[in-house]
């Protein structure tokens, strides 16, 4: 059985007291408790101080490109779809740069679990404001107050009917490890949001912030009620619903590939004399 320790990486360069460090720590228990071992997993990024998760934890990673954090994380699941394919990112690279993969991510319903580090900031480049930033807030690049409405993520996963959509919070590992697990055994595309305070640039949703106001969605919360669980991820304020909002149970893109059923595509013997009359035509 694995341990913590098998997941160990480089030392994190983030802040200190950031929540990116109990998030790192609790899908590395995560994994353990779920007895799957470093190299059954990829985890993908792409940029972002979120981006910077797979430098720290030792398995098979990829660190891409602002914003195509998806894509690669789909086509490696689609390459070797026995892996646990687990996709981070921040709300700016998967909510702004990143999201019509985010949206076209919900349609296909790839088997991967994508994990976002939601700090209503930009904490890379310094404290502009996200998608998620909320209207009016002051930052270095809006001076005057941010002029948008703030973008809701699990209001649209669950309108795409979006297989699973939770959110968690970086200040409650427990509650967050159980919808990790959730998220990675589940049978699609799961979504968690994850509150993430960021100590530096952002001086509104500090933890105490948090837990003056997150609390669990309660025991008689159907999932399955897409309506209902809408109408919980509207609310916002005075009080911050977390948990698992909803889920739906649908083919996955690999389930929907005839090819990769029975043998994951990399394991699959090929020879460059079965196309060589293709090839011989581009000459």
């Amino acid at each position: 059985m694995p341990t913590s320790e098998d997941y160990e990486g480089q030392v994190p360069a983030w802040c200190p007291g950031c929540g990116n460090f109990q998030i790192l720590s609790t899908i590395k228990q995560a994994l353990v408790e779920l007895d799957i071992e470093p190299w059954e997993v990829l985890v993908v990024s792409g940029i972002g101080q979120a981006g910077k998760l797979p430098h720290y934890i030792k398995c098979h990673t990829f660190n891409g490109l602002h914003g195509r954090t998806l894509p690669v994380a789909t086509a490696a699941k689609l390459a070797n779809n026995s892996l646990h394919v687990i996709a981070v990112a921040g709300d700016g690279d998967c909510y702004a740069e990143g999201g019509n993969h985010f949206l076209h991510a919900i349609r296909r319903n790839p088997n991967i679990s994508l994990f976002v580090h939601n700090n209503q900031i930009y904490g890379l480049t310094k404290g502009q404001a996200s998608p998620t930033t909320a209207k009016g807030t002051h930052t270095p690049a809006q001076p005057f107050g941010y002029l948008a409405h703030p973008f809701n993520p699990l209001s649209l996963a669950i309108s795409q009917d979006c297989s699973f959509v939770a959110r968690g919070f970086a200040g409650d590992q427990e509650h967050l490890k159980e919808l990790m697990k959730a998220a990675i055994t589940h049978r699609g595309f799961s979504l968690i949001d994850i509150l993430q305070p960021c100590v530096t640039f952002n001086k509104v949703n500090t933890f105490k912030w948090y837990r003056e106001r997150v609390y669990k969605l309660e025991d008689d919360h159907d999932p399955y009620n897409q309506i209902k669980a809408f109408e919980k991820a509207l609310e916002w304020g005075d009080r911050i619903p977390n948990g698992i909002f909803y889920k739906s149970d649908k083919e996955t893109l690999e389930e929907m590939m005839p090819t990769i059923h029975e043998t994951p595509l990399v394991r699959k013997k090929f020879s460059l004399e079965d196309i060589k009359h293709e090839i011989e035509k581009f000459y």
